[in-house]
């Protein structure tokens, strides 16, 4: 097993003493080690797979409709058509 020295800007370090006592860690070198494995052992998701070439081909039919100004956005319409598809994504993988 290796040992590091962390150096941790005050408020950093006050906010993980917080939570390290909130989840129930003796102490907070217990709580780093545990947020580190956390973040190394946790699976990555690939989201390669999710740009195939039809969805690239849509997305680039979407660019270049708004680069020669036939569709244009409002930020209303974007939000109002991001938070219709968070919530169907929502609906369709819940348990």
């Amino acid at each position: 097993m290796q040992q590091i020295q962390l150096q941790l800007r005050d408020q950093l370090y006050d906010q993980a003493q917080r939570r390290a006592a909130e989840a129930g860690f003796s102490n907070l070198d217990e709580y780093i080690v545990d947020v580190v494995m956390e973040g190394l052992t946790a699976e990555t998701e690939i989201l390669d797979q999710r740009f195939s070439p039809k969805v690239i081909a849509h997305l680039n039919t979407i660019r270049a409709d708004i680069q020669s100004g036939t569709k244009t956005f409002t930020e209303m319409e974007v939000e109002d058509y991001l938070r219709e598809k968070v919530s169907k994504w929502r609906e369709s993988h819940s348990d």
